[in-house]
């Protein structure tokens, strides 16, 4: 559904995070104080404009209170604006408003004074990057709740030819606590896939596991044997 979201803060993450909704179709209302900011935004945002956001009567006659949604995305450098602009919006009656937390006790503040989500996206890429650069295979990931996500991965080499009920990565019950909620395969995605589902060269994995697990998909991957023995033992009914 086609949103109204106001974006407070042009930095790397507010504009960002202004294209991103301004390219899946929403009305975005791009603020900064810094016109350099503001001119790089204008053509990747609805309205881009310089104003402060800490004054309540510019807020006011930005009519951002008929916003669906407000992101205060100041940086780390701003924290006393951040809560400022925050507390302003609530008093507004903004209806929904995301704010972008330095620390967690600026996260905190934020809480409560009334923010309906607080993100911490340097926190959040560390987690990334720890599983992104560390993981072997492992193309992206979300985390859900602490020590669980999900996690986008090419497959080990060793996978490849063998069923999702062979490699153990069938159903969500799994014997390796692995479950493969889709395939990508080129242009095609099979979302929940069947256990007899070949897993073969080129495709991507979407799972959901545990940290722990995730870190054992290539130790389960160098004990399976390989996918042509496993076929022959199959056709002789072993």
């Amino acid at each position: 559904m086609k949103k109204q979201v106001c974006v407070i803060g042009l930095g790397r993450f507010g504009s960002t995070l202004a294209q991103e909704l301004f390219q899946s179709g929403h009305d975005v209302l791009a603020i900064d104080v810094d016109e350099a900011k503001v001119q790089a935004q204008l053509d990747r945002s609805t309205y881009a404009v310089r104003a402060d956001a800490t004054n309540e009567s510019i807020l006011k006659e930005l009519d951002v209170a008929e916003y669906d949604v407000c992101a205060v995305s100041l940086g780390s450098e701003n924290i006393q604006a951040s809560i400022l602009v925050s507390v302003l919006l609530k008093s507004i009656g903004v209806p929904f408003i995301i704010a972008r937390a330095a620390n967690e006790l600026h996260g905190s503040t934020l809480e409560r004074i009334g923010v309906d989500r607080v993100v911490y996206p340097e926190a959040e890429s560390a987690r990334r990057t720890a599983h992104v650069g560390f993981e072997t295979g492992v193309i992206d990931y979300m985390p859900i709740v602490p020590d669980f996500g999900i996690s986008k991965l090419r497959p080990p080499e060793e996978m490849l030819g063998h069923t999702l009920e062979e490699a153990g990565l069938a159903g969500t019950a799994d014997r390796h606590g692995i479950s493969v909620l889709a395939i990508r395969r080129g242009r095609t995605s099979f979302l929940h896939p069947a256990k007899d589902e070949e897993i073969k060269a080129g495709d991507v994995l979407i799972v959901a596991a545990t940290n722990e697990n995730l870190g054992k998909i290539s130790e389960i991957a160098r004990h399976l044997e390989p996918a042509s023995n496993t076929r022959h033992s199959h056709r002789n009914g072993a």
